[in-house]
């Protein structure tokens, strides 16, 4: 497709159908999924196209291998329509040939009753699995790409970068987010993107996911609480306290749990797990979950805010800011065989992101919106971080970075060799 514009996860794709059998690229909604998919699959089927659904589950429950014909690798989009296929596609992977046999894509998993029905095997060992989630400022071009994650990671003495994003512009771009089919449309309608992917997860999709009816209006609620604590470990208690605001009817905490279980499974929410280091003192590490949306624009809909309102309240828009950089961060991590996750400890010390490297390497980073006292507040508490690390039990940092919104130029601080970096400059 003459118009595709590539994606980090195109080269991701390649690497693991290299080595298994067949790959499972999930990920939410309008995020890309198969049009990647389609630039590398030999052959489709659309397992969710309105006029072959029916036929497509007899043949799944009758002839499975049938519906895995076709040249290699062969894409099934959005297989947890049927999901007895797994089987299928597990023993052919197991019997066939070499690598590279199947792709599946999947905005959804499959219903947890389905799942235990017709799904005997875990597929270890034969599935490799790509998450993707909406594009990051480098893949939608708003990055110039300058410096380079993986740069850092070899401890430069200097770095050379420039961004174009000012603030306007970054809180127009955290409010769009980065689905593709926005990142080219007039600015007014792209802004609309976001809202109409979160009514068809409070109108259909929250009652799909796994068969349990759910009221739009309390997915609703749930989803604006939600984006009120966007950043933080919030609590089930204060996220249904938050609720309850406006709801007449007492919402429980298993309740709660259920709808963001729900929007988990919808990959909706992508919540960034705690890291345990090994520390000079005894200090207790907070070990609960940091909340995110998997893309800013989520939340800022989910609030019916525009960028307007995030100029005018800059410390939301930083929450929101950080949930747009966290976004970009997995998407470069996962680039380099990485991960993100984050620090909190009992002495308030915080660490916004760790990107951990499968080789034991690893980055402290602090996510700031910007201007000189968030930059230095993130130069304290990076300071203060890497001062609590026992680094006769573990390596030392590769590098400390404060990422920031809007910053014109990339540099290494000469006093403490902390890069600060805006984020209008940063690639994989």
């Amino acid at each position: 497709m003459s118009d595709y514009k590539p994606r980090i996860a195109d080269a991701l794709l390649k690497r693991k159908l290299a080595g298994k059998g067949a790959v499972l690229i999930q990920g939410p909604k309008w995020c890309g999924k198969t049009t990647t998919a389609e630039q590398i699959a030999a052959s489709v089927i659309y397992l969710d196209a309105p006029d072959q659904l029916r036929e497509v589950k007899i043949k799944a429950d009758i002839n499975p291998q049938e519906l895995l014909a076709g040249a290699t690798p062969r894409l099934l989009d959005e297989w947890q329509i049927v999901p007895q296929l797994w089987d299928a596609i597990r023993y052919e992977a197991d019997h066939r040939k070499g690598f590279g046999h199947f792709i599946l894509t999947g905005s959804s998993v499959p219903l947890q009753q389905e799942e235990e029905e017709v799904i005997k095997h875990t597929g270890t060992g034969r599935f490799g699995r790509l998450n993707m989630r909406p594009m990051s400022l480098f893949e939608s071009g708003e990055s110039t790409g300058e410096v380079s994650l993986a740069q850092l990671f070899d401890e430069p003495s200097a770095i050379f970068g420039h961004s174009n994003i000012n603030l306007s512009e970054l809180a127009f771009l955290t409010c769009r987010g980065g689905w593709p089919s926005a990142v080219e449309m007039d600015r007014e309608i792209a802004l609309d993107q976001a809202y109409d992917y979160c009514e068809a997860i409070r109108e259909k999709d929250m009652s799909r996911v796994d068969g349990i009816k759910r009221n739009p209006e309390k997915v609703g609620l749930l989803m604006r609480s939600y984006a009120r604590n966007l950043a933080t470990q919030a609590s089930l208690e204060t996220i249904a306290a938050d609720m309850q605001a406006n709801e007449p009817k007492k919402m429980d905490t298993d309740t709660v749990s259920s709808y963001i279980s729900a929007l988990a499974k919808l990959f909706v929410v992508e919540e960034s797990k705690a890291w345990n280091p090994n520390l000079r003192s005894k200090t207790a590490i907070r070990t609960s979950n940091t909340r995110y949306y998997t893309d800013p624009s989520i939340g800022t809909a989910s609030l019916s805010i525009g960028p307007k309102d995030l100029e005018n309240d800059l410390n939301t828009f930083g929450y929101f800011f950080e949930t747009l950089a966290i976004r970009d961060l997995r998407t470069y991590a996962e680039a380099l065989m990485g991960e993100v996750a984050h620090y909190r400890d009992a002495d308030k010390l915080e660490c916004d992101a760790v990107v951990h490297l499968r080789d034991g390497r690893y980055g402290l980073i602090e996510i700031k919106l910007g201007g000189e006292a968030l930059i230095m507040e993130g130069v304290k508490s990076l300071t203060a971080l890497k001062n609590k690390l026992d680094t006769t039990k573990m390596n030392k940092p590769s590098f400390l970075m404060v990422l920031t919104g809007v910053g014109s130029i990339a540099y290494r601080r000469p006093e403490d060799g902390i890069y600060v970096v805006p984020i209008g400059c940063l690639k994989p």
